[in-house]
This record gives C-alpha cells, sequence and structure tokens, in this order.
C-alpha cells in the first residue's frame, strides 16, 4: 500500500507564491499518473493539475492555469505544484493523487479515478 505525503502549505499574502510537495512511498515510477485536487471548506473537492508519465501530457484546471505549475521528479518520488500570483479563493486544503495506470483524459479530473490519495496540506491565502 502507497503513501503520499504532502508538505509546502502555509498563509501567504494575495500575490505570493507557494511550492506544494508529495513524496510517495514508493517508486514514483510506479506511477503514471500523478496530480492535485483541492477542497475549500462547504465545497466539492476539485480538480487543480495532474501529469501523466507515460506521453508527458499536464492538465489544469482553468482557475489555475498560467498561476500554477507541476512537475515530477521521478529519482526523488516527488510530484510538486508550483503556486504563483495566489488569491484568497485558492485557499483550500490540497491533496495529491497518483494512479499506477495511465488515466484517460475524460478521467484525469476525478478525484475518484486514483488508486491514492494523501492526508492533505493547508493553503491559505489571506491578507
Amino acid at each position: 500500500q502507497a503513501h503520499l505525503a504532502e508538505s509546502g502549505g502555509g498563509l501567504v499574502q494575495p500575490g505570493g507564491s507557494l511550492r506544494l510537495s508529495c513524496t510517495a512511498s514508493e517508486d514514483s515510477f510506479r506511477f503514471d499518473t500523478m496530480g492535485w485536487f483541492r477542497q475549500a471548506p462547504g465545497k466539492e473537492r476539485e480538480f487543480v493539475a495532474t501529469n501523466r508519465r507515460s506521453d508527458r501530457s499536464t492538465y489544469y484546471a482553468e482557475a489555475v492555469k498560467g498561476r500554477f505549475t507541476i512537475s515530477r521528479d521521478n529519482a526523488k518520488n516527488t510530484v510538486y505544484l508550483q503556486m504563483n500570483n495566489l488569491k484568497p479563493e485558492d485557499t483550500a486544503v490540497y491533496y495529491c493523487a497518483a494512479n499506477v495506470n495511465r488515466l484517460i483524459t475524460s478521467s484525469v479530473r476525478n478525484h475518484r479515478m486514483y488508486n491514492y490519495l494523501g492526508q492533505g496540506t493547508q493553503v491559505t491565502v489571506s491578507s
């Protein structure tokens, strides 16, 4: 049973930046699709970004496109989410997700399609 551990969350002012990290307990080459979701209080969990190792595709939610960047370092079993120009509406718990097999494009935005989900890290954007 693999485990995903997120880190890097915190409190940041609007316009600031944070970099989230997610380290897998197993060789991340095992996971083709790795991504990030978030959940704000009182809202459904929503897709943020994902990366597929097999074809090097990346996908982003419209709300974060141009501000967030997902990347992977398989040597460190880690996936990152660089978040720039943060807004108060980005405040949420951010979860890392990983799937062993390649998820088809229509499935990457559904957290229920991933084999593993981390415990989450809080990001608060406030002045």
